[in-house]
Order: structure tokens, then sequence, then C-alpha cells
């Protein structure tokens, strides 16, 4: 079998397998274009694999993620017989280490959500409009939802009634229901309220969140507006070590301050990191852990729990 129709056999494997496998099968497939796809699997050299990789510098993420797909095709191109070995190098460079996520003081938060400073974005944005980009950050952090989670949102996958919120097709295709407080409730029926009085279009798109003409958020016009709302309220991240505030430390912010209250009122944060991670749509701990660095608040309140807990005076 050639390698084109093993690759494209990969492809649909991992996704009937639960797997998005979007930017993977992107990879694979920009690899067919450096080598030819009409020979067997066994003619590609590891030359041209290190072609591929953009030779044998510094691994970078981009990198990475070429290798990590490479890899990840080989092992199962090997176990069925298409291919005898895999021609990855076995000395790749180490990954750099990522960045640590900002997370948002409350006081940043403050300035954020602030709806005085929405008007900047809707001046620059006219398409978006400000009281939705406004209620779009409150679903990022009151819900620790991810960007294409809540633009996706229906309007039929919002009760307000019993506060649940329906998350369809996030990534690995699953989706789940995820409960929302009460002042996040108030918020989304607030604006539910204000969008009766929006565009024909707006009223009557499925989506919960849109543009003036009706459709879905589009990533790159919410990114470009929370830049410059992040810029305009002093917001830039240089007083840190961390990379730049991004729209998805929103959802980082959500789990520390999420940890850090239940460390502060007590709360047995051992058996509630598993419905931490559920709540998220993680599949396990390990997906959790990234979104929890251990700030200075976070590492106070479990010293704090610690310390009373070899005193003799609660649970750890």
């Amino acid at each position: 079998m050639m390698l084109r129709d093993v690759v494209e056999r990969y492809i649909t494997w991992r996704r009937a397998h639960g797997a998005k496998f979007i930017t993977g099968g992107r990879l694979l497939r920009l690899f067919l274009k450096s080598v030819d796809g009409n020979a067997p699997c066994d003619a590609v050299s590891r030359v041209q694999v290190l072609a591929f990789l953009a030779g044998r510098g510094l691994l970078t993420r981009h990198r990475q993620n070429k290798y990590c797909t490479l890899n990840g095709f080989y092992r199962y191109a090997i176990s069925r017989g298409h291919a005898s070995s895999s021609p990855l190098p076995d000395d790749e460079p180490r990954p750099p280490k990522s960045a640590l996520p900002h997370i948002y003081s409350r006081e940043e938060l403050k300035r954020l959500f602030d709806p005085r400073t929405m008007k900047l974005t809707k001046r620059r944005r006219g398409h978006l409009d400000a009281v939705t980009f406004r209620t779009l950050l409150f679903l990022l952090y009151g819900a620790g939802l991810r960007l294409g989670e809540a633009s996706r949102l229906a309007t039929s996958d919002v009760d307000l009634a019993q506060g649940i919120l329906t998350i369809r097709d996030a990534k690995s295709y699953k989706s789940r229901l995820v409960p929302i407080g009460p002042d996040l409730r108030r918020i989304l029926k607030k604006y539910t309220s204000i969008r009766t009085t929006f565009s024909i279009e707006q009223r009557r798109s499925a989506f919960f969140l849109t543009t003036r003409a009706g459709a879905p958020l589009a990533p790159s016009t919410v990114q470009a507006a929370f830049d410059q709302l992040r810029l305009s309220v002093g917001i830039d991240g240089r007083s840190t070590a961390m990379r730049k505030p991004r729209l998805h430390d929103l959802r980082h912010t959500f789990a520390v301050h999420r940890l850090t209250d239940w460390y502060r009122r007590g709360e047995d944060v051992q058996r509630l990191l598993p419905v931490l991670s559920t709540y998220l749509g993680h599949t396990d701990l390990e997906g959790t852990k990234v979104y929890l660095p251990m700030t200075p608040e976070l590492l106070q309140q479990a010293s704090s729990l610690f310390a009373g807990y070899a005193m003799g005076g609660g649970n750890a």
C-alpha cells in the first residue's frame, strides 16, 4: 500500500476513535507534499524526515507537533504491516518548556469586565457588539469555557431555568453539561433580554452569541478585540516572566480561582479535583494540571491548609 493511502487510513482511524485530528491531518498531508506519497512507507528516508522537521536545531513547539504526529503515524503503519521501521530520529532534542499562563488577578478582572471599557471595542469593532463581547468574557471566566465552546453555543444549549449549559462536540467530539452559578445566570438572563433588541438577523440566529449579521463569533475578531481591551486597561504582562496574557488564560484563571476558593473554605481538594477536571471537559487529571500553576495566593492557601493538618486541626 502506498504512503498516501496509509496516511488517509490513519487519519480516518484516528477520527473514528474520537479524535478531531484536524492539525494532525493537516501536518500529515503537508508531509506528503515533501516526499513521494505514491511510494511505499519504507521508501521515506531519515534525511527526508529531518528536512520536514526543519533540520536538527532546537525543538520548537511546531517541530514537536510534527514529530509527534509522524511518530503516531509510523507506530500505526508498523502495527498494520505497512512499514517495517520508523525513519524518525531517536535523538530528537527536548522541546522548550511552555511559558506559564497569565492568571488574572481579581483587580484585573474588574478592569476587563468594566462595561465602560467595552465602548472601545464597539467603536473599533462595529460588527461585534460590546454587550455580546462582554457576555462572552463572562462565559469564558465564569464557566471556564474554551472560546470555541462559548462561540458555538446555540440558544437551545443555554437553559437558564435550570442554570445549565450544554457543550456539544468539544475536544474529542465529547459533550458535557456545565452548571453555572447565580451570578453568571443573571448576566446571561440580562443578555437574553437585551438580545431581543438586536437586529432581526441576530434575533433569528441559532447561536446564543452572534455578530450583528447573526453569524457565530470569529476567533480572530474576538482575539483582536480582547488584545485591544487588555492593553486599554493596562494589562500587558511585561512585569512578569509569563507569556503575554491571552484570552484563553481566562479559563486558566477560572480553574486557579476555583481551587483557591476550595482551599480557603477548607474543602477536600483531592476529592474535588476530579470534579473540576470533569467540569472543564478533561478526560483525566493530567489535562487539568496544566491549568493549575502554583500562584502565590494558591500556594498560601495550600500551605495554610497543610499547616492546620500538621497541627492536627484539619484534613489535607
